[in-house]
């Protein structure tokens, strides 16, 4: 399909919560295809649909270490997250040259309906986890650095900021 642009941080649909999914269609398969699509060419390990400026609650997931086992996901939902946090250095394609270290739980598990239209249930670990959690928060308005305190958080922005500068 296509490799997509990633908006730039601060647009503010990166802000905006997604509308839910009712149906599977191809038009839903094409959005997922340029989702994966953009995702290989960072490489990274996952995207929600809000960055590439769909407004759709569509997540992919693929933290496979050979790659290929991408999970395509509409409305996901954390059902159950560990109490054992796991932390993990996290970006972003929309905030680009920055990263900082993020502690998730370490297993979820997640409702969502699948490429198929069905409902499933699923169980992440590890990076997984992380990944999955991470594109919830983008599918929600939220980005991985509001997960800092409010003072790590400017120090990033203030950073990512002079980058683009």
């Amino acid at each position: 399909m296509a490799v997509r642009r990633c908006l730039p941080w601060p647009d503010k649909r990166l802000r905006t919560k997604a509308s839910p999914i009712d149906t599977i269609t191809d038009e839903v398969r094409a959005v997922w295809q340029d989702m994966i699509d953009t995702m290989e060419a960072m490489p990274g390990v996952g995207m929600g649909a809000p960055q590439i400026g769909v407004m759709q609650r569509l997540a992919v997931v693929d933290a496979s270490a050979e790659r290929g086992q991408v999970v395509r996901m509409a409305n996901p939902e954390v059902l159950h997250a560990s109490a054992q946090l796991r932390p993990h250095e996290e970006a972003s394609p929309n905030l680009v040259g920055v990263s900082a270290e993020i502690k998730r739980p370490r297993a979820v598990t997640v409702r969502f309906m699948n490429d198929q239209g069905e409902m499933e249930e699923r169980d992440f670990v590890g990076l997984w986890a992380t990944s999955v959690q991470h594109q919830v928060d983008h599918l929600n308005g939220r980005m991985y650095f509001d997960h800092l305190s409010k003072v790590k958080r400017d120090i990033l922005l203030r950073k990512a900021k002079k980058m683009v500068s």
